[in-house]
């Protein structure tokens, strides 16, 4: 175990934890930053941001980049390795990592939340081979051809309008009557006669062709109870994220598997701030997650001093 002791601890380097970081270094703490991959987190996949003040259009990989590069100016300490328990001893908080061990008077804990899975059969068969959670990531694959995109939120939405750019056809299927996402990006999906949408629709099974890949996908109508298949050459699927919370769960309080959590970051364990998709929060946005790091730092310098 290293004996240094840091002011912060910032496990997680996606916007949030990118936040955090910049602004702890420039209160002159002693900062140590975590990461098991790549700084950036999720935005790194999205093929383009239009919602980030300055920087209409630019593409989450430069965007992520450009967060990264900005904070390593600041020179904090680094370590990439998978976080394997977090604990606090006294006043001390105690990070395991792959790399060892550390320690600090604060944590913040900007680990994000990963998708939902459908839980069907063939979804993980066809993983990589047809299923995907990620349009922009892959949907170049799928130029030409036909695809369905699951779920009814702003995500599945957009990755929709993504695809019709660049596939033949593309369906949406929602287990409901009507959309939960902005109405705005509703009106281009319902407007776009690339889209095909599939109401009350719950999935059954991802079905795969000899060459063990996607060929299509069953479902059952949630009124009637018919069943039914779309012939598609990729499935994406948008329902949702799950926290990523499991190593904190009997340290704080949780709502659903996110941290409790205010505008402050603070959280029921004193020291430990929770930032990002993590947190409890109306919106879950680049913005609003760098707006979260700045927060936190900003309640440790009074819980500091």
């Amino acid at each position: 175990m290293s004996e240094k002791i840091y002011d912060v601890i910032v496990a997680g380097a996606g916007p949030a934890g990118l936040g955090a970081t910049l602004y702890a270094r420039r209160a002159m703490l002693d900062t140590l930053l975590i990461e098991k991959e790549f700084d950036g987190g999720q935005i790194l996949s999205t093929d383009s941001v239009d919602n980030y003040l300055g920087l209409p259009g630019i593409n989450g990989y430069e965007m992520g980049m450009k967060f990264s590069e900005h904070v390593a100016s600041f020179e904090p300490d680094k370590v990439t390795g998978t976080i394997e328990d977090i604990k606090k001893e006294g006043d001390l908080f105690k990070v395991s990592t792959s790399q060892g061990e550390y320690q600090s008077k604060t944590l913040v804990y900007a680990m994000g939340a990963k998708h939902r899975l459908l839980g069907i059969p063939g979804e993980q068969e066809y993983g990589g081979r047809g299923v995907s959670y990620c349009a922009t990531c892959d949907g170049a694959f799928y130029r030409g051809k036909d695809t369905i995109v699951v779920g009814g939120g702003d995500v599945a939405l957009e990755d929709a309008l993504y695809l019709s750019k660049l596939c033949n056809k593309v369906y949406l299927m929602h287990r409901r009557d009507q959309f939960r996402a902005a109405k705005v990006i509703q009106d281009k999906v319902l407007a776009n006669d690339k889209i095909t949408v599939i109401w009350n629709a719950r999935p059954e099974e991802i079905l795969g062709n000899e060459d063990r890949k996607v060929k299509g996908l069953s479902y059952v109508d949630t009124v009637s109870g018919e069943k039914g298949e779309v012939t598609v050459d990729g499935v994406f699927i948008a329902v949702g994220m799950l926290p990523q919370s499991e190593l904190v769960t009997n340290l704080v309080d949780c709502d659903h598997g996110y941290i409790c959590g205010d505008e402050t970051c603070k959280t029921s364990l004193p020291g430990f701030y929770a930032v990002g998709d993590v947190r409890t929060k109306q919106l879950r946005q680049v913005i609003t997650a760098v707006a979260d790091g700045a927060n936190a730092i900003t309640s440790i310098e009074e819980y500091l001093h």
